[in-house]
């Protein structure tokens, strides 16, 4: 409950605001320009996510599901996209090709670094899902596309949605990719109006209507999840499903489209940013001011990814075990504060820090509730597809010896979705890397990030003294990157079962499949 009321409190301050302005909020809300910026917001969020949809679930199924070469080392790659924070991918952009603006740019770019949120699931449900299905629908005369595109994409359609939701709300809450790339999107608007005057009104009423799509965003996804949902209560079969074997003509397809997927997530913002990097050599750099931002950023993601997870670990269990309408009210609550830019979060706790907490305002613990507000969703997310895909029989045995509930959370529930909050812990240390609004307003005083560092040099167009920034922000936000892909590599092993006494194969546990919510299907993203 102290984690969805944290992550409420910056919608608290938006609703005094709002209501303060009384019926100033009709006129604003009628403005001709508030519902072209709601069809911008939305074409960017369509546009981004359906293309993610696409390559997530294309790339995943070339990695796991065809004969494809290198396909191991593929998997990796396609990956590590999602160490380039959207804002260095369009720096990247922005000082190399200067086109590249507009919702053509903010596409390309969002595109480019958000699919692996698709991708990294789908993976991992592929890995783990009963081919028989597919190897029966095959037996009956259906071609391999036709296969893929009913029983497979259909098997795997959970974990493609809640991969596709945290694309939507990255997009919707994203600041600075649009703001260099100079598309009017909700975030930039907002952030304009709050510079641009001290009345705060229309800034607030904009945040709750971004809060309204964010919600209907969510519920839309759960919909779409209704009655396809499944998990096993046995440990599964431990066989994968055979390869398709990809002809010259197919393999050479297929090459092209992962090299094209891999030039623009990643060969390009990493040649770009060595160009600029090697360009600025000869005016020097100040590595003291670059190994400071980088100790500060480690510092400040590891701090921030323990406070989140505290909270999101109370939240992931209680919606996974125990389905009512409060508990939806909190899930729900906890992805609405997600859904607020960074910009809106951050003044509002500068809000309740000078009124309410003075002794925390610009100061660490302060930056931290930030953070927690911001990525609280992604930890939820993780320890509720961990926990619900686990069976409960084994916290029944537990309870029915006299274990007491927490004794069954500390030694069963929590060992058993390990690999899933592992995989939180990583994703939830990896966005607060890249985080930069709320790191820019609170941060403590004197201190400096990767991303604060990088944000000051662009923004006078020093693109030289800002590579070696970004270089490093990329370099280190690779590790939570593997170090997530390991742990979806582990919760999809702990899912698939083995062979053995009480393991998988054809003489283990019967395979029982019932219908199970949950907006993150054994992906732990």
């Amino acid at each position: 409950m102290a984690g969805a009321l944290l992550a409420l409190l910056p919608l608290g301050y938006l609703v005094v605001r709002t209501a303060e302005a009384g019926d100033r909020v009709w006129g604003i809300l009628a403005r001709p320009g508030t519902l072209e910026l709601v069809g911008r917001s939305l074409a960017l969020v369509v546009t981004v996510t359906a293309l993610c949809l696409v390559i997530g679930v294309g790339m995943a199924a070339l990695v796991t599901r065809t004969t494809l070469p290198g396909r191991r080392t593929v998997a990796v790659l396609l990956a590590l996209p999602l160490a380039v924070p959207s804002y260095v991918a369009a720096f990247a952009w922005v000082a190399a090709a200067p086109w590249a603006r507009g919702f053509v740019g903010a596409t390309l770019v969002l595109t480019a670094c958000t699919y692996p949120y698709v991708y990294l699931p789908v993976v991992a449900a592929m890995r783990s899902i009963d081919p028989a299905q597919e190897e029966v629908a095959r037996s009956l005369g259906r071609a391999p596309w036709h296969t893929f595109l009913t029983v497979t994409v259909r098997q795997v359609w959970p974990a493609a949605a809640s991969g596709a939701l945290l694309v939507a709300l990255y997009t919707l809450s994203d600041f600075g990719a649009v703001s260099l790339l100079q598309f009017d999107a909700f975030t930039r608007v907002i952030h304009t109006s709050y510079r641009a005057s001290f009345d705060r009104t229309p800034a607030a009423v904009l945040s709750l209507l971004l809060v309204l799509l964010t919600v209907l965003i969510a519920l839309g996804e759960r919909r779409s999840r209704r009655g396809l949902e499944q998990t096993r209560l046995g440990s599964g079969v431990s066989r994968r499903s055979e390869p398709l074997r990809l002809g010259p003509l197919a393999t050479t397809g297929a090459a092209a489209a992962v090299l094209g997927v891999l030039a623009v997530g990643l060969v390009f913002p990493v040649a770009s940013l060595v160009y600029w990097f090697v360009t600025g050599l000869s005016a020097g750099i100040d590595v003291e001011r670059l190994v400071t931002s980088t100790g500060t950023t480690l510092l400040l993601a590891l701090l921030g990814a323990v406070v989140t997870m505290a909270f999101a670990v109370p939240i992931g269990v209680l919606v996974a075990r125990h389905r009512s309408r409060v508990s939806s009210a909190i899930e729900l609550g906890a992805w609405a504060g997600h859904a607020l830019p960074g910009i809106v979060v951050a003044l509002a706790l500068v809000f309740f820090g000078v009124r309410v907490a003075q002794p925390i305002y610009q100061r660490t613990p302060l930056l931290l509730i930030a953070y927690a507000v911001l990525f609280l969703p992604a930890g939820v997310g993780a320890v509720r597809a961990a926990v619900a895909v686990s069976s409960t029989r084994v916290e029944e045995v537990a309870r029915s010896l006299g274990s007491s509930p927490l004794e069954v959370l500390r030694r069963v529930t929590l060992p058993l979705a390990a690999p899933g909050v592992a995989a939180g812990t990583a994703l939830v240390l990896l966005t607060i890397m890249k985080e930069l609004p709320a790191t820019l307003l609170l941060r403590p005083t004197g201190a400096n990030t990767l991303a604060t560092s990088l944000w000051t040099e662009t923004g006078v167009a020093a693109y030289a003294a800002a590579a070696p920034y970004a270089l490093a922000l990329v370099a280190i936000a690779v590790v939570p990157t593997l170090w997530l892909m390991h742990a979806q590599g582990r919760l999809a092993e702990v899912d698939e079962g083995a062979d053995g006494p009480g393991g998988g194969g054809a003489d283990g546990p019967v395979d029982i499949v019932a219908p199970q919510p949950g907006p993150l299907q054994r992906s732990g993203v």
